[in-house]
């Protein structure tokens, strides 16, 4: 009766959810534009605010959601004025291409390819053995514990490019030394250690470009926008290092003073790790190779355009298909097949054909020119420019259960408001500034909900949402707070903030 109860409490709110999307669709598509906004710029805005509803309530999965916005592109945009040329309409055709147009995207293929390599990692249990080997160096008390589940996390940031993958690898170590503790799922040392695990996954993935596939929607998108403008791996490692180098300990101190486990615990947790380790045996031929491919790769990535001509996205394909290829390989397609999770990768390619349409419609000029002027931008420093915007885009993201999205919806919005200001006269470096914003995209550290990670480490029960929160809040806050800071110092330095 009451699992009958809950599917109908969701089904219900699904139903409210895709009401609401489509209200919102026909609220902001038969209304007269307002001046400036072109009929097919409106209604791409109308498809985004649809989506927006969409994805924060989760009416529908998000890979159909991808379809919704692929088939209204073409449906809505084509048969709507070209702004270009009002007398003609743009054309099912051209919009079909714009629907389709970001799975030629090369952010699309480092993103698949990304996922394909994780899903080698896992299958060879080189992410496990990373773990395991990680925790037998710290000790057993809780302190030495807690620091090397942190330390597991950034390892396994570099190596594995899917933020749940790395911490669907920690769960059942973290579980296992639980147990070996003698203490039940629910505890405070289960709490810190699985919370920990999921906080230092949103921090890693601002710190690597390849951690997460948000990252790699911001490459699409800026790509696009700026004709020339590129970010490598090496330059987002320089421009995040201070961050998360930063963010690492102060995660470690924040979360020890609201989560500090238990006073007397037992000493059995560190042999239980050594047994798991013990139990894998020597390391298989496949984990090396593996191991082999993955620090060829960040050897590759570190050096992109300037050792050698070949992209991150080139090099990621690469390294996959030598993975896949018979006797040298360490898994076969049809393993990579059902490991994947390719519902990820047509929402992002479609997110980026959404961005690249609002662009193309003049929707996000629009749209940035009205938060340029309700927040006075034009008058404003980059700095403030900064602080205005990723306090938006933390506040923002409260709503959404994936930065992909989120990533996909905004920064089309923030690379348009930075353009406008920039054309007032502001000394605003666009691509420089979109690329700090982008980071702030993964700030997922205050509800269950704001990332997938977050979900897995709730999902073994050993800490409540208000729990997650309450830390997640102080968090927030020192990122956001080093964030400015940085503004300010680091990537100002670089010359990442004026133009």
């Amino acid at each position: 009766m009451a699992a009958a109860a809950v599917e109908g409490g969701g089904g219900a709110r699904r139903w409210i959810g895709l009401g609401l999307a489509l209200a919102v669709l026909l609220a902001a598509t038969l209304v007269p534009p307002p001046a400036g906004l072109p009929v097919a710029g409106q209604r791409a805005i109308g498809i985004l605010l649809m989506a927006v509803v969409l994805w924060v309530s989760e009416a529908v999965d998000l890979t159909v959601s991808a379809f919704v916005v692929a088939a209204l592109i073409i449906l809505l945009v084509g048969t709507a004025p070209d702004p270009a040329a009002p007398e003609r309409m743009l054309g099912i055709a051209r919009a079909r291409d714009w629907a389709i147009g970001g799975f030629a995207n090369n952010a699309v293929a480092l993103v698949g390819a990304a996922l394909v390599f994780a899903a080698a990692v896992s299958a060879t249990g080189l992410d496990r053995r990373i773990a395991l080997a990680t925790l037998s160096r710290v000790g057993t008390k809780p302190q030495g514990i807690f620091a090397g589940t942190l330390a597991v996390g950034v390892i396994l940031a570099f190596l594995v490019p899917s933020a749940t993958a790395r911490v669907s690898a920690v769960v059942p170590i973290v579980l296992g030394i639980i147990g070996a503790f003698g203490l039940q799922r629910d505890s405070r040392l289960a709490a810190l250690l699985m919370i920990g695990s999921a906080q230092i996954c949103s921090v890693m993935n601002i710190g690597v470009l390849t951690a997460a596939a948000q990252n790699a929607t911001f490459l699409g998108l800026i790509g696009r926008a700026i004709p020339g403008a590129t970010v490598t791996w090496l330059d987002w490692f320089i421009a995040a290092a201070p961050f998360w180098l930063l963010m690492a300990p102060l995660l470690y101190v924040i979360l020890w003073r609201f989560h500090r486990p238990e006073a007397s615990v037992s000493q059995d947790g560190g042999a239980a790790v050594a047994r798991d380790l013990a139990a894998l045996g020597p390391m298989s031929g496949a984990e090396k190779r593996v191991l082999a491919a993955g620090l060829l790769l960040l050897g590759f990535w570190a050096t992109e355009g300037r050792l050698h001509p070949l992209d991150t996205a080139s090099s990621t394909i690469i390294a996959v298909t030598v993975l896949l290829l018979p006797r040298i390989g360490v898994m076969s397609w049809k393993q990579a097949q059902g490991s994947v999770p390719w519902g990820t990768l047509i929402l992002f390619a479609v997110g980026i054909a959404l961005g690249s349409v609002l662009v193309q419609t003049r929707g996000a000029a629009w749209m940035a020119g009205q938060i340029v002027d309700v927040f006075a931008l034009r008058q404003a420093t980059p700095f403030v420019i900064v602080a205005v915007m990723a306090a938006f885009l933390i506040l923002v993201h409260l709503g959404f259960a994936s930065a992909t999205a989120l990533a996909a919806a905004f920064i089309p919005i923030v690379i348009s408001v930075l353009q406008e200001v920039a054309r007032a006269g502001v000394p605003v470096n666009v691509a420089g500034v979109t690329m700090i914003l982008q980071f702030t995209v993964s700030f997922g550290f205050l509800l269950v909900v704001s990332a997938p990670q977050n979900m897995v480490a709730f999902g073994t029960g050993t800490f409540a949402a208000q729990d997650f929160f309450r830390s997640g809040v102080v968090i927030t806050l020192a990122g956001y707070a080093l964030v400015l800071a940085l503004t300010a110092t680091w990537w100002d330095w670089l010359g990442y903030v004026r133009g």
